[in-house]
């Protein structure tokens, strides 16, 4: 703190900047440049990433396997989809073919899973009963 030139009743007070110059860990005893900050920074750079080309990761284990001198064995998949005849598949698409369409099998099969799931299951209503409908006329009913 020291007296301002202008006018010597003012005081000016040394702030730090509004906005650091580094970027410091949440934990204000370690620093920036320990390997724990760089490791979170990069795990969250790596996952943002990622969420912007969730594809690639696919795509590139395909092209890897495709890649391989010898055939590589075949694509491990969940049942039901392991008892599709795979080798079949491979000789009419080839072996980026085949992966391909053994991950999207996959793919469509964790959705349909998902979406069950995610139905509540009614158990006091009578199975394929449908729901009272709620557009009926109030008078009542005539006689015969």
């Amino acid at each position: 703190m020291h007296p301002h030139g202008r006018a010597p009743e003012e005081t000016v007070f040394h702030l730090p900047p509004v906005v650091p110059a580094q970027r410091l860990c949440r934990r204000p005893s370690t620093h920036r440049s320990q390997p724990t900050c760089q490791t979170a920074r990069r795990k969250k750079t790596q996952a943002k990433w990622r969420a912007k080309n969730p594809d690639y990761g696919t795509a590139y284990r395909i092209q890897q396997r495709s890649a391989q001198a010898q055939a590589p064995e075949p694509l491990r998949v969940p049942p039901p989809l392991n008892q599709l005849p795979w080798d079949l598949a491979k000789d009419q698409f080839g072996s980026q073919g085949a992966d391909f369409l053994g991950v999207m099998g996959a793919l469509l099969l964790r959705c349909a899973k998902d979406q069950f799931s995610a139905h509540q299951l009614d158990s006091m209503r009578v199975p394929g009963a449908l729901p009272p409908s709620a557009a009926q006329d109030q008078s009542p009913p005539a006689a015969y």
